[in-house]
């Protein structure tokens, strides 16, 4: 008995130095978005995953760094593969630090952040820049030297903002029917309403941007064929009531009443809106087509407030 007692005992003990090791992991982490810098770090603020900073200018490949070999810079641990390359990241560490605090330069560059994959990188004008996936250095390097004058001019804005989205000078240019987190469509699927000819709730970890707004989506496949070609499942009139839009008006929208019209979705306010709609299909998707110029011209890079209901020809609300 009493060896089992304190057999217990060690367990227990180790069981306690382990608990005490993950919270301060933990609290290390924490403290680190309390610095100056908004940096991309695991869970014992170490950055670019404990990858050598150096070896990607030296070796030009992902080296594995040694806990052994480390030092803190801009409030990340940088973990090195050997002396030297820790000796020669401290005599100028401007030049190996990773870009953008270790977050995907692509998403940056559109205003965000993302993770990375190691395995992306490139050295750009001198400077190490690391991709989220292979979707995004395809992105990046359409224009590198472009996307990273983009990435700088963003990252300012991009910290203070915590990493989430901000509305980029080209997103200025467009109108959308978004919440206060910038998200269209009520969260719902844009790619559901084709493929399952459905209104289908999407879900914030499978996420898309394009012009200015946010989709959500129900699956990653739905994510992806939508970065694909997001001009054919983007809902028309920024998804703004079709209805309203053939009056000149910007209403809001009940995403679970729609239509897909030649390849269109076109989303309606009311049943009733609906119904008007389809009475003259052709004439009041050209009517929509004429004032939705009009309208992106008026109220773009604005606050958007919703204009007084649109009225049936029988002076009936119709939304």
């Amino acid at each position: 008995m009493k060896k089992i007692l304190q057999q217990t005992k060690a367990i227990m003990k180790v069981f306690v130095i382990a608990v005490a090791a993950m919270v301060s992991a933990g609290s290390v982490h924490a403290q680190q978005y309390k610095g100056k810098y908004f940096n991309n770090l695991n869970s014992n603020g170490v950055i670019i995953d404990g990858y050598d900073a150096v070896a990607f200018f030296t070796d030009n490949k992902p080296v594995q760094g040694d806990a052994k070999f480390q030092y803190n810079y801009d409030d990340a641990v940088y973990y090195f593969a050997s002396q030297e390359h820790l000796d020669l990241f401290k005599a100028n560490s401007e030049k190996y630090k990773v870009q953008f605090g270790g977050w995907c330069a692509y998403a940056v560059s559109l205003g965000r952040v993302a993770p990375i994959d190691v395995n992306t990188f490139s050295i750009v004008d001198g400077r190490l820049v690391i991709q989220h996936n292979a979707r995004a250095v395809a992105g990046w390097n359409k224009d590198a030297n472009g996307n990273l004058q983009l990435a700088d001019r963003y990252w300012p804005s991009v910290t203070k903002n915590g990493g989430n989205q901000i509305i980029t000078d080209a997103e200025k240019g467009f109108l959308n029917n978004v919440d206060e987190n910038g998200v269209t469509l009520q969260g719902y699927d844009a790619v559901g309403y084709f493929t399952d000819n459905k209104a289908i709730k999407g879900d914030p970890k499978f996420e898309a941007r394009y012009h200015g707004a946010t989709f959500w989506f129900a699956s990653q496949q739905h994510a992806d064929m939508f970065k694909d070609h997001p001009e054919m499942f983007a809902p028309q009139y920024g998804a703004f009531c079709g209805y309203a839009m053939s009056l000149g008006k910007l209403r809001p929208v009940d995403p679970t009443i729609f239509q897909i019209e030649n390849g269109r979705l076109i989303l309606q306010h009311t049943q009733m809106a609906y119904d008007l709609f389809n009475k003259d299909l052709k004439g009041n998707i050209e009517k929509a087509d004429k004032y939705w110029p009009k309208e992106i011209k008026k109220h773009a890079g604005k606050k958007v407030e919703f204009d007084t209901p649109a009225m049936s020809p029988k002076n009936e609300m119709v939304s």
